[in-house]
């Protein structure tokens, strides 16, 4: 269940999302429809702007802010005690996990610290010790989304697995993966269930896995024993305060309603949006109409960008990967306006529509398989 998920200075044609902030902006090489000339002077004018220097305390207080909202979800499992009253509490532990995965991510895209050895540390500590998830695996799972968002053949995101996102790759489906296929729509968000579970799954197969992404034995020891400490922690925690059975039912709550969470976060922002494979030109697209036209904004206020973690704002993150998440607000009206200057559709919707639009293309895409026009 990958793809419901949905790291990284100003991206290169070749490589869009490194872990170091000393790397040189550079856009994509050429010119004409597609090509560097076109993002460029966006570049100067969010530099001018300042939009692209960190904002070191905006995130330190939102982190202090996540952490001490952890610490009074434990707090109040330990004034409880053992008892099924106790189980409402996965709700607001589901939140803060969720702005937990979101410093993560935005660690991982360089947003908070230009020094690289911190914001690896944020990151670890966020991704593996907090969530149980692989660094290393997300980082280049993510790096792969972004330097083609939304190509069938190279985005890891819409790949085929569980979901399809084009009718091609409904052809020989059977059994529950057909049957998956043909009701995607509908099942998309029970699905995301199970996206809590899938991101720790994933990442200790990769550290298990010797064609892994770690590019040192020091690195997947370090990765390895922060996912085990956090698995050790979590589990002794919820059975030092609750029963086993209390303990299974919390944490099994607490982790569907995160992977529901972030389902909510990821799935707008690319599903049902223009996949640059099926356009003759698609190859040939510049830094700009790659990830424009593979975005889909979502409009809102304050609560929005703090309930999608800034994802709302999804054409200027991919544009500007490194940017940081409270200037990515400030930034739209110029990457409007600029899009618009070019003939560049800029889509923004709002909150129900954009889940309606991903929907909807999923039940498309499944149609043949309803209608029995695919095997």
């Amino acid at each position: 269940m990958s793809q419901a998920t949905a790291t990284l200075t100003e991206p290169s044609a070749a490589h869009p999302a490194t872990t170091d902030p000393h790397r040189p902006a550079r856009p994509a090489r050429g010119h004409g429809r597609g090509g560097g000339s076109e993002f460029a002077p966006l570049l100067r004018t969010m530099k001018q702007q300042g939009l692209l220097e960190r904002r070191h305390g905006w995130y330190a207080r939102g982190i202090a802010a996540n952490l001490l909202g952890v610490a009074a979800v434990v707090t109040g499992l330990v004034l409880l005690g053992p008892t099924w009253w106790a189980l409402p509490l996965a709700l607001p532990l589901a939140l803060f996990s969720a702005r937990i995965a979101f410093v993560g991510h935005d660690a991982g895209h360089a947003q908070i610290t230009d020094s690289r050895r911190l914001g690896r540390i944020i990151q670890l500590v966020h991704a593996n010790l907090l969530l149980g998830m692989s660094r290393e695996w997300w980082n280049d799972k993510h790096n792969r989304h972004h330097a083609n968002p939304n190509h069938l053949e190279k985005d890891p995101d819409v790949a085929a697995d569980v979901l399809v996102f084009a009718a091609h790759q409904t052809t020989g489906r059977t059994g529950l993966r057909r049957w998956l296929t043909r009701h995607q729509a509908w099942l998309f968000f029970p699905l995301t269930t199970l996206e809590g579970i899938a991101l720790k799954v994933y990442g200790i197969q990769a550290l298990l896995s010797r064609t892994g992404p770690y590019r040192t034995r020091r690195e997947r020891l370090v990765e390895g024993a922060l996912l085990l400490a956090h698995i050790t922690g979590y589990t002794a925690l919820l059975l030092a305060l609750l029963t086993p059975l209390q303990a299974l039912v919390f944490a099994l709550l607490h982790q569907m309603l995160l992977g529901v969470h972030l389902g909510m976060a990821f799935a707008p922002n690319h599903k049902g949006m223009e996949t640059p494979d099926a356009h003759p030109d698609g190859d040939s697209w510049g830094h700009l109409r790659r990830q424009v036209l593979t975005s889909r904004n979502i409009r809102g206020g304050a609560f929005t960008d703090w309930f999608l973690g800034g994802l709302n704002y999804q054409v200027e993150h991919h544009l500007f990967p490194s940017m940081p998440r409270p200037h990515l607000r400030l930034a739209q009206p110029a990457v409007r306006a600029h899009c618009q200057a070019l003939g560049i559709p800029y889509t923004e919707t709002g909150f129900v529509d954009s889940y309606r639009q991903a929907l909807g293309h999923l039940h498309e895409v499944g149609a043949p398989l309803r209608a029995g026009g695919v095997a």
